[in-house]
């Protein structure tokens, strides 16, 4: 507990002692009203001074209000104890509210416990420890065994194993060694490493991941947003209906020349008052989306904003990316054929022309070649979008791209009968033959989609640009019900486009990327995934949900946890509702007391808040 919480608890302890010896005093009159108004006071200061200060400023239909009104009506009626009580248990109720939203705070800052404390400065061959914010771009730090990666850096000495757990939710660990990035918020296993940092604290992972995880309360639902304008028109019509209970019947009973009853019309309407409190909405609905999100970064799935996550609880198609996606994106040369000069020339050329574009088609050509790029050699670099690149390598001009590239030059060109991605080769317009390369599927990749299947997803889609004979095979191998392939990049979000337009309005449709080449679909789509994001800035920015690692089996588990926290959210408005309407009825009619006021108000809080805090486990999802 922290002290403003042990501060409440001391003041219902007080307040409850007080309430329990005054019990035993056979006192009455004005001396029994002071006696009372002591516990009353230590217990109801705070909300009596929160009501007034409503007031003051004109907006005073809230909680404290009803709270305030409610008690000292019931205090002047002469129901000194249930006046008193009322007011007990409310706040018995906040602190067990306030209680369970903390430790759901810090059970979700565990879980997300990536941020560094300090970091070990090398400076003039000493090692100092300083705060992570005062460690410039391009210092070197040192991190040794059990401690936190605190910046974004690359590793200049030592090897060691990283555990990437509190970013990814998988504990296998990752190895790294000079030369290989490695980003804040992972725990070195083993040996001491030298980093080189490329980023300041405040722009590394760890900080986006955090700042992204701490805002994502402000993007808010359909459901919080129902609940606020709920609460709005609520509160104040509850509070002209209990006005209307306290007068009208009794006004209508003087006038038939009966007994107006003022007392017992009064106490009507301030249990009705009690009863009307919206507290279990108000706080179980938001601590609901905060819970599921928290659970869901455990797992290495990072939302930024609950609307996100009611959006991919009512997911029905799944769109993907197939290059880094479902696949793994490391593509290897496997073949050279129908060549007319020697393959080493062939790979030579098609890596020089291939050099200046960062696409893995271009990476996995240098490294068959093997040796260091000389751009100097290469000039008149010509790269047509989805066709390929045509450029000039030691004055001779070589095309090396796709089918659509030797259409468009004009060069007759042989297909291949082994399923892969093609690089045809031309020299100075002459046919030379093409080099093959192919693309390895993810591990869980099939299991995904059966997963996705059997989470009752409608429709998965695959688009890619690769050559048809691929993506139909990659298509059958992983179950995918459609595929659109040898598209472009504005291809895919015209192809998102058809399938928006042709979905249920209240079905959401996801796209699957990489979250750098895809950003444009990534937006457009309902929900925008990012796979494969560790330490992507361009993922966590461009995405709407982001997968702290490349397994596609998180996103069936992405939409279960999803299901789950809307589920509870559910079954907490039609309880917290439910009970409220039943009681409001009964306290109407005179039937319910305020006993029962307490328990329509405080125990349908504790009970929803309760249910709401379930939505942090989703390990077994």
């Amino acid at each position: 507990m922290n002290k403003k919480q042990k501060k409440a608890l001391l003041r219902i302890i007080i307040a409850a002692v007080l309430m329990i010896v005054l019990g035993l005093i056979p006192v009455k009159g004005y001396f029994r009203f002071g006696l009372y108004l002591i516990p009353y006071l230590v217990i109801g200061y705070d909300i009596l001074k929160k009501a007034f200060k409503g007031i003051l400023n004109r907006q005073m239909f809230d909680e404290n209000f009803l709270m305030a009104v409610a008690t000292i009506g019931a205090i002047l009626l002469g129901d000194y104890a249930e006046g008193v009580a009322v007011m007990l248990f409310y706040q018995i109720g906040e602190l067990f509210q306030s209680y369970a939203v903390g430790k759901s705070r810090r059970n979700i800052s565990d879980l997300m416990d990536i941020r560094p404390d300090y970091a070990n400065l090398y400076r003039d061959g000493k090692i100092e420890k300083v705060d992570p914010d005062e460690v410039e771009v391009g210092s070197i730090i040192v991190v040794q065994p059990g401690e936190k990666v605190p910046i974004d850096g690359v590793v200049t000495e030592g090897r060691t194993a990283l555990n990437t757990s509190a970013l990814t939710g998988e504990s296998l660990p990752r190895s790294v060694s000079a030369g290989d990035e490695v980003i804040s918020g992972c725990i070195n296993e083993s040996g001491v490493i030298r980093v080189r940092t490329t980023k300041e604290f405040g722009e590394s992972t760890a900080s986006k991941i955090l700042d992204m995880v701490e805002n994502a309360s402000s993007k808010k639902s359909r459901s919080e947003n129902f609940i606020s304008r709920f609460a709005k028109i609520y509160t104040p019509a509850v509070c002209y209906g209990a006005v209307a209970l306290a007068f009208v019947p009794p006004v209508i009973q003087l006038i038939m020349g009966s007994d107006p009853q003022w007392g017992e019309w009064i106490y009507r309407a301030l249990t009705f008052l009690v009863i009307s409190c919206p507290c279990a909405l108000v706080i179980s609905i938001p601590l609901s989306f905060f819970a599921g999100i928290g659970g869901a970064s455990k797992e290495g799935v990072l939302v930024k904003g609950s609307n996100y996550l009611e959006a991919l609880s009512q997911t029905k198609i799944v769109v993907f990316d197939k290059t880094g996606t479902m696949t793994e994106g490391v593509f290897e040369v496997a073949g050279i054929h129908h060549n007319k000069e020697e393959e080493k020339k062939i790979l030579e050329y098609a890596a020089l022309a291939e050099s200046y574009s960062s696409h893995p088609i271009s990476k996995s050509l240098q490294k068959a070649y093997g040796k260091e790029i000389d751009k100097s050699r290469v000039t008149d670099v010509q790269e047509i979008s989805g066709n390929g690149v045509i450029a000039k390598v030691d004055g001779v001009s070589i095309a090396a791209g796709n089918s659509k590239l030797m259409e468009r030059i004009n060069v007759e060109y042989k297909n291949c009968h082994h399923v892969g991605t093609i690089v045809h080769i031309a020299i100075d317009g002459v046919y030379a033959g093409h080099i093959l390369i192919a693309d390895r599927l993810k591990k869980n990749a099939k299991q995904a989609i059966s997963n996705l299947n059997k989470a009752g997803i409608s429709r998965t889609v695959m688009l890619t640009g690769d050559m048809k004979n691929v993506a139909d095979q990659v298509a059958a191998d992983l179950g995918i019900h459609e595929v659109y392939s040898e598209l472009l990049p504005g291809d895919k979000v015209s192809k998102v486009e058809e399938l928006l337009q042709d979905k249920n309005a209240k079905d959401k449709l996801a796209f699957v990327g990489d979250g750098i080449n895809d950003a444009p679909v990534l937006s457009r789509a309902d929900i925008g995934i990012a796979m494969g994001a560790l330490g992507s800035d361009a993922a966590i920015e461009a995405a709407d949900i982001v997968l702290m690692d490349d397994d596609p089996i998180k996103i069936a588990k992405a939409i279960k946890i999803s299901r789950k926290c809307i589920r509870i959210v559910y079954e907490n408005i039609y309880f917290a509702i439910g009970i409220k309407v039943v009681c409001l009825i009964l306290g109407a009619l005179g039937i319910a007391n305020m006993w029962l006021a307490i328990f329509a108000d405080v125990g349908v809080m504790v009970i929803a808040v309760i249910n709401a805090i379930r939505a942090l486990f989703v390990k077994n999802l």
